[in-house]
């Protein structure tokens, strides 16, 4: 794929690529095409390690220590020179965990250790209290061990200069555990992005008003804001707004000029009778495709100013199902985060499905163990796009791309798990 040199470009000239086609976009095509156009935050900011949990390192982690910085029993036991295990050994002393034993073991000696001891000099086996026999301040071994067992050796975990977690690494929290073991209680990190967004339509009612006929509660707002709270991004709600053109004008630029990101809902449809595309086309410069896919066809994606903007589809499966495929990796991309692939497994389906060719679906599904312990999908029953429940009961995606058509029960598919992308 050859990469345009702006959005306007491509907007002005579609066939400056050759397989591009805004009419029968694949997922991984729009995928690829949106990650071109993505440039991380470069403002940082300084936090205590416990802060940074979920935040994207803007450097490198590096080693200042060897850990363990000494070598030490991995065992409550008795450390002894190897060669001399097949003998009675007399019990010179005791090392205790941050106290360390100071004198030095001779042949015909061994000392009592304690599990994280420091290994007295001397020393360079450790054999488990369990398999020693302890008599008049002796010790016969019952079967001598291998030189070296149970002996943690200095920088077996980490070395000095050691690259511990890179830049854009998203800190975990064994990774707060794994720098605090380095002495280092801060860590330099991107900024949070700033991500607003809004749902169109007169049609849609804010939760705690009375519903008139033909009015839905807009549920897209809670979704987008779960979404996002789990990304850890900075969240600005502005709430629903009617299809009034100066209103959604206002709201558009004010949240475009203040957020780095905007996302909304509703109104990229082709037909629609909204506004929204000619504030797009006016104020931005915005792709409209037709993404491959079920559920989540339309897709709208591009800049407005300086900010980033995903127009999703107002169905409230299909937005959370672009939101994940579309607009959660390149928010990670924007957040400064590396790139990673989202795994698929390979299960037995226990249902038919019926399926076109010539589209990748997105089946909502429950994952789940059969009786004789075997990994099995479950496809949900109603599979509609307005059909939230089904995202609220599944655990995973059943992913079948644009060459699979029927499956038969039985038949083995891809999954993807909800809980490695939310």
């Amino acid at each position: 794929m050859t990469k345009p040199t702006s959005i306007s470009q491509l907007i002005a000239d579609p066939s400056c690529l050759d397989d591009y086609d805004p009419n029968a976009m694949s997922v991984a095509q729009a995928q690829q095409f949106i990650q071109q156009f993505l440039s991380p935050v470069i403002e940082t900011e300084t936090l205590q390690v416990m802060q940074s949990l979920g935040r994207v390192l803007a450097a490198d982690i590096v080693s200042p220590c060897n850990v363990p910085n000494h070598n030490n029993s991995a065992m409550d036991g008795f450390a002894l020179k190897a060669e001399d295990a097949s003998r009675p050994l007399n019990i010179i002393g005791t090392a205790f965990a941050g106290k360390t034993f100071f004198g030095a073991i001779k042949h015909g000696e061994c000392v009592k250790i304690m599990t994280g001891a420091v290994i007295p000099n001397g020393a360079d086996t450790v054999v488990m209290q369990e398999r020693v026999a302890v008599s008049d301040n002796q010790i016969i071994i019952a079967e001598a061990p291998k030189q070296g067992a149970n002996v943690r050796l200095a920088g077996e975990d980490l070395k000095t200069d050691q690259i511990v977690l890179s830049q854009g690494h998203l800190m975990h929290p064994a990774d707060l555990g794994l720098v605090a073991s380095l002495g280092i209680g801060e860590v330099k990190v991107f900024r949070k992005l700033k991500v607003a967004f809004f749902s169109t339509g007169d049609e849609l009612v804010s939760v705690g008003r009375h519903l008139e006929e033909g009015q839905i509660y807009d549920s897209n707002r809670y979704t987008l804001f779960g979404m996002l709270t789990k990304l850890g991004v900075e969240i600005s709600d502005l709430g629903v707004v009617p299809d009034v053109p100066d209103l959604l004008e206002k709201t558009l630029l004010e949240a475009a000029q203040n957020n780095d990101v905007v996302i909304t809902s509703g109104g990229v449809s082709v037909g629609e009778a909204d506004y929204m595309k000619a504030l797009l086309a006016k104020h931005g410069q915005v792709l409209f495709w037709k993404i491959n896919m079920k559920p989540g066809r339309p897709l709208a994606y591009g800049k407005v100013g300086n900010s980033h903007y995903f127009g999703l589809p107002g169905n409230p499966v299909s937005a959370m199902v672009t939101f994940y495929q579309f607009v959660q990796p390149a928010l990670r991309a924007l957040s400064g985060a590396a790139s990673r692939v989202m795994p698929f497994f390979s299960v037995k389906c226990t249902l038919q499905i019926k399926k076109m060719t010539g589209r990748m679906e997105f089946q909502r599904g429950v994952l789940s163990q059969s009786v004789d312990g075997e990994w099995v999908v479950t496809p949900l029953p109603n599979q509609g796009s307005g059909i939230l429940s089904s995202m609220s009961n599944a655990n995973c995606f059943i992913v079948l791309d644009e060459t699979v058509g029927n499956c038969d029960a039985g038949a083995m598919v891809n999954v993807q798990l909800l809980e490695g992308i939310i």
